[in-house]
């Protein structure tokens, strides 16, 4: 009795192993590597939800003061005549301090392709006391440059702390990205895709999904507990899918793409112009606050400065706006950031697509305010070549009863915009079409560079 049941044993640990094998030969199941995954996810989650925290926290800090600095201005009109003392102070106070952290957010984007150079911890203070100077004083300039950079100035001062290098650091900034941009507009779907979208056209970096996931959520979550709120929008009206108003909002997209390349190109125009003539760095952003006052007395009117959001407001609602609205917040907003001031892009680019979808409403026989909700996303899509970003934030501000049409003109505008953006940096991974003429790894300041035959290889 005892031999039997010894060998019986024996068998049925033979039997048992070779039923394991066929198992793992059959679902290809690897424990080790289920827990080792399972390890990744809570380890980012945490580090992401860590960086989302104080994104979030600096968020909130910068959208109170930016409520304050706006607030201030409308009822003391009179504070714009200061912008050229104001920009020549942020000027010098960049030029002697600033060093990399002058780069803003192509540095940022930089770092993530590159994973060279240090993200100082300078740049968070400097870029937040420099935008709302900005806009205390009458610039035209938005926030999420200011909202990204502080998040990735304090993921990459985190890293440091915790001793993490290569690619670790990498996600930290990526995970500093979504978390301040998801914070700063309290769209943490939209954060979450554009920290792995921006750095690259036409390319998404999946490595960071965790962690970027993590920092979208908790940043915004975070920025709401402390009281910062955002502009809310009415929802578009629930669309069916129609083909000629798919062709119309083609169109639309066409021309969205077109503006972004307008601004871009112009700001890149004056910056440029500005660098060559003028070394000083002060007295460049002197003259630009001299232009701006120009503008105002030129037109003899003072909303296209600071965010400009009630021009959105009047594309949605009430239509009170002039048909060449978007295109005086372009110029106002290219002579602001292309002289030097501080801050981003993306609030007036806002503000352009909503107004020019509005003008495009009635000659594309589309209504006008549905129009305008589209462009709203759409301008900044082909402005910062992250057109799945901005058809998640178009979804999340103006809910998805248009959302097909959201994401058309998204994807139009983002092709229409060619090889250029608001981030230089930006690596091309897949280029927008055969014909251009880009190398591996060129960036779109590259890119531009060859398009006017000046890139000289080192």
């Amino acid at each position: 009795m005892r031999k039997f049941n010894v060998t019986s044993a024996a068998r049925l640990r033979v039997h048992g192993r070779r039923a394991v094998r066929a198992l793992n030969g059959s679902f290809s199941f690897d424990v080790s590597e289920f827990f080792a995954t399972l390890w990744l996810m809570i380890r980012w989650a945490g580090l992401g939800g860590v960086v989302g925290i104080l994104a979030g926290i600096a968020s909130a800090i910068f959208l109170f003061s930016l409520t304050w600095a706006t607030q201030t201005r409308l009822a003391n009109s009179a504070l714009l005549f200061l912008l050229p003392l104001v920009g020549g102070i942020i000027g010098w106070v960049y030029q002697r301090y600033g060093g990399t952290a002058a780069r803003g957010t192509n540095l940022v984007i930089e770092e993530v392709n590159s994973n060279r150079a240090r993200i100082p911890l300078r740049m968070a203070p400097l870029v937040l006391l420099g935008t709302i100077l900005t806009h205390l004083f009458g610039g035209s300039a938005g926030r999420e440059g200011t909202a990204v950079q502080m998040g990735a100035s304090l993921a990459d001062t985190l890293r440091r702390a915790l001793g993490l290098h290569g690619e670790n650091r990498r996600l930290l900034i990526m995970a500093g990205i979504s978390g301040g941009f998801g914070a700063v507009f309290g769209t943490p779907l939209a954060g979450f895709v554009f920290g792995m979208e921006v750095q690259r056209v036409g390319r998404i970096r999946y490595e960071g999904i965790v962690p970027c996931f993590a920092a979208a959520c908790l940043g915004d979550l975070t920025a709401r507990a402390l009281g910062a709120t955002h502009t809310h929008h009415a929802p578009l009206a629930a669309v069916p899918i129609d083909l000629w108003l798919l062709v119309k909002v083609l169109i639309a997209g066409i021309c969205f793409g077109l503006t972004s390349v307008l601004f871009v190109e112009l700001t890149h125009a004056i910056k440029h112009l500005l660098g060559k003539l003028i070394k000083p760095i002060p007295l460049r952003l002197v003259l630009g606050g001299c232009a701006v006052i120009g503008l105002v007395l030129l037109f003899n009117t003072q909303a296209y400065l600071g965010l400009s959001e009630g021009l959105i407001e009047q594309s949605l609602t009430t239509g009170d706006l002039p048909t060449f609205a978007f295109l005086l917040k372009l110029i106002f907003t290219a002579v602001t950031l292309g002289s030097g001031f501080i801050g981003g892009e993306v609030t007036p680019l806002f503000v352009m697509g909503a107004a020019l979808g509005h003008t495009l409403g009635v000659p594309l026989g589309i209504d006008p305010f549905w129009l305008a909700g589209i462009g709203f996303a759409a301008v900044f899509a082909g402005a910062s070549n992250t057109p799945l970003a901005c058809a998640l934030m178009g979804v999340e501000l103006f809910g998805s009863g248009s959302a097909l049409y959201i994401a058309l003109a998204c994807v139009t505008a983002y092709l229409a915009s060619g090889h250029r953006g608001i981030y230089v940096a930006q690596r091309i991974d897949t280029p927008k079409n055969k014909r251009a003429v880009i190398q591996p790894e060129d960036s779109l300041e590259i890119a531009t560079k060859r398009r006017r035959r000046e890139y000289v290889p080192e």
